[in-house]
């Protein structure tokens, strides 16, 4: 829940999709529910109790992977925990944002909090003073195969509470030990399992995915708005949004998406100026079909929605700590394999596609005037000016790329460590790959806006309807309409920034809220 303070207390295992949804938007301060410490300094003396005791266990005393079977003295477990965050910190690439890095910790927290993971408190208290204070590791995107846990990624998270490597503080650079001198943080020595603790789990994959998450239900509102918005600059019919036609198929997502475009319309003076002598029977399946393929999207993305919501509450580190009464049972298991996270991850990327290959045709549709009516590539004076010629190119040039990036990534596996972990799903890439997709898809939306919008244009002094003359107002605002050639790709840039922020629907969200569970 969130306090009137407005920080978020996390609840370990209950975290919802909107406390993920708004610590990606925006970033506030964090607290762990007061009941989470005495599970947390149980789960932490039952590891010291096994130190004792002088038993082997794996990640306490022993090595990793494949050197499983050293056992390691105990005079040298602090040193085993070091060593073995600065040997996995191997990352490389681009480093994640911080909105991507603000969902890793806290999902991170979270999960160590449950007291699966036999981590002192003192542990996860440092990483909330981090992202209470703005310190965010710098974590390349690059480096796991999403198996055995994102171990290169959360490596170089855990580097920052031991005060190794750079962080990013308000988007500069700093070295990690400055950053916590400068906030008052005293950098962490791990006790026995405890880097192993940090650096197993799913949290990076699940973080990437979250974003494609978000970003997907921007594209979806978008692409539902720009697909309304086309409807009426190509003088289309509103006839296959009728419910009726919804009902007797059945299918969830679609029903509640023609409910949406309906409403959408409603009010449209261009669409009462054709509903009789129209000569047209049916419209091209980019028009008539919309409830069905996005409301097949908004299903696929609702069943990524409660995967990820199940992991972001997961407990993926390895080994784990059971208790059953006095008795403490270390379990060795597999939940850092990241199966349901890369499944997830490719299920958006077919939604994501998907969304942005419809609206391609309808930006197809609006400049080709056979089919819609309308002055050829959408400007006057055709042949003098280009119009929107090439604007659709670029287009269908994103469009054909999103192809390839939905090739899904979680039917590959390469085995690492000597064969030990020798099948791996490739989540981190699968979630990765995610952010350029919808960047592709918002440029495709955005063009087709300005594309609708100049075609309704057209039909003045008709008007469209309510909702969509709001959002046509809006993108006047930052766009003029096309008399002439002009230089373009500002245009684009505007309104697709207008797709990546939620700005299409942000004023009829409640027409939204099926996609917002």
């Amino acid at each position: 829940m969130t306090q009137p303070n407005h920080t978020l207390t996390l609840n370990p295992g209950k975290l919802t999709l909107a406390e993920l949804r708004a610590a990606w938007t925006a970033h506030g301060p964090i607290a762990l529910a007061a009941e989470a410490y005495p599970v947390i300094d149980a789960s932490a003396q039952a590891v010291q109790a096994i130190v004792q005791k002088g038993e082997a266990a794996y990640g306490i005393n022993t090595g990793f992977g494949l050197l499983a079977k050293t056992r390691i003295p105990d005079d040298k477990l602090e040193q085993l925990q070091r060593n073995l965050i600065l040997s996995h910190s191997v990352g490389t690439g681009d480093l994640m944002p911080d909105h991507v890095v603000r969902l890793l910790m806290l999902m991170k927290i979270g999960s160590l909090a449950r007291g699966y993971s036999g981590i002192r408190a003192v542990v996860i208290d440092t990483l909330i003073a981090l992202y209470n204070a703005g310190i965010m590791p710098a974590i390349p995107v690059k480096g796991s195969v999403g198996a055995s846990g994102d171990l290169a990624p959360l490596s170089h998270m855990t580097l920052a509470i031991l005060g190794v490597g750079e962080v990013r503080v308000k988007g500069e650079l700093m070295q990690a030990a400055d950053a916590l001198t400068s906030a008052g943080i005293a950098p962490v020595v791990l006790a026995a399992k405890e880097g192993l603790a940090l650096i197993n789990g799913t949290q990076a994959s699940a973080a990437l995915a979250l974003h494609g998450l978000f970003m997907a239900e921007r594209l979806l509102e978008a692409g539902m708005v720009t697909g309304s918005l086309s409807l009426d600059a190509a003088k289309g019919s509103d006839s296959p949004f009728d419910a009726r036609v919804h009902e007797v198929r059945g299918q969830p997502g679609q029903i509640a998406a023609a409910a949406i475009y309906r409403q959408l319309v409603t009010g449209s003076a261009i669409r009462a100026s054709h509903l009789v002598g129209d000569e047209r029977v049916q419209d091209p399946y980019c028009l008539r079909c919309q409830p069905q393929v996005m409301g097949a999207c908004m299903d696929l993305i609702a069943n990524v929605t409660r995967t990820l919501l199940i992991e972001a509450n997961a407990v993926t580190d390895n080994p784990l700590l059971f208790r059953d009464g006095d008795e403490v049972n270390i379990v060795s298991g597999g939940n850092f394999h990241a199966e349901p996270v890369a499944f997830a991850a490719d299920t958006l990327a077919l939604a994501i596609a998907e969304i942005g290959s419809i609206a391609e045709r309808r930006i197809a549709l609006l400049i080709d005037a056979t089919l819609s009516g309308l002055p050829p590539f959408l400007v006057r004076e055709p042949g003098v000016n280009s119009g929107f010629m090439i604007a659709h190119v670029t287009a269908a040039a994103l469009a054909s790329e999103n192809k390839s990036l939905a090739h899904p990534a979680s039917v590959d596996t390469i085995p690492t460590s000597a064969n030990q972990e020798d099948h791996v799903s490739m989540a981190t890439f699968a979630a990765r790959r995610l952010d350029e997709m919808a960047h592709n898809t918002a440029a495709i939306i955005g063009i087709e806006l300005l594309a609708a919008a100049q075609g309704v244009d057209f039909h003045r002094p008709l008007r469209t309807s309510p909702h969509l003359e709001h959002v046509h107002a809006q993108l006047r605002q930052k766009v003029p309409f096309f008399d002439a050639d002009r230089y373009f790709a500002p245009d684009i840039e505007a309104a697709k920034q207008m797709v990546l922020k939620g700005e299409l629907s942000a004023t009829c969200r409640n027409l939204f809220t099926p996609l917002h569970p």
